[in-house]
């Protein structure tokens, strides 16, 4: 079963700035300045859809932006936000779901694929993969563990939190950089934020 984070929708982005300050946010600009202009945008799981007006802070125009996002909540949220002249489509499915015609320039996952198991991390990935140009760039945000104690018990938290209120499936991080190398895609700059607890990385396809 896909997560569902409408339940959350309410209070999502109040509660990340609770736990984690600006460090979500600053992780998925620092992503979002690496968008070229007049490019073909992909975003996976954008929640609130404030993604999309830091987006168009950067390109005010000339954007195609495909929005996917599962959560209705999430979706109403995201249609009151300020897109400029960009040319948006709102998607309101899972990814997996969603038949969409290949050649997107950036594909961009907020936090998407922390949400599954190694299983549905593999499935889900190569249908993203399939949509993105080659030689083009995935632009990826995730929690991920550098060693330190503390990240262990916030990730449990999170993870116990959000499988109660939204219903994701997993129970652990999946292996998101080891997939990403196994499917011939090159780490191109990387960005850690919170302690190193959140990963913001460009990948070339």
């Amino acid at each position: 079963m896909a997560a569902n984070y409408n339940n959350s929708a309410w209070f999502y982005d109040g509660l990340s700035r609770l736990v984690y300050g600006r460090a979500l946010v600053n992780a998925q600009v620092y992503l979002l300045q690496q968008v070229p202009a007049n490019t073909n945008v992909l975003i996976i799981g954008g929640g609130t859809g404030w993604i999309l007006e830091e987006l168009t802070k950067i390109h005010p125009a000339g954007l195609q932006i495909t929005y996917v996002e599962i959560a209705p909540n999430m979706i109403a949220l995201s249609e009151k936000r300020n897109t400029g002249t960009n040319q948006v489509t709102l998607i309101n499915d899972a990814i997996e779901n969603v038949a969409l015609s290949a050649g997107f320039d950036i594909v961009i996952t907020p936090f998407l694929l922390d949400n599954f198991t190694e299983s549905t991390l593999n499935k889900v990935f190569a249908h993203i993969s399939s949509l993105l140009k080659k030689d083009e760039l995935w632009l990826n945000a995730s929690f991920q563990l550098t060693g330190k104690w503390w990240q262990q018990v916030l990730l449990k938290t999170m993870f116990i939190f959000f499988r109660i209120t939204c219903g994701i499936e997993a129970s652990k991080l999946p292996g998101i950089a080891a997939c990403f190398e196994m499917n011939g895609y090159k780490l191109i700059t990387e960005q850690p934020f919170f302690g190193d607890f959140i990963g913001s990385k460009v990948y070339r396809k």
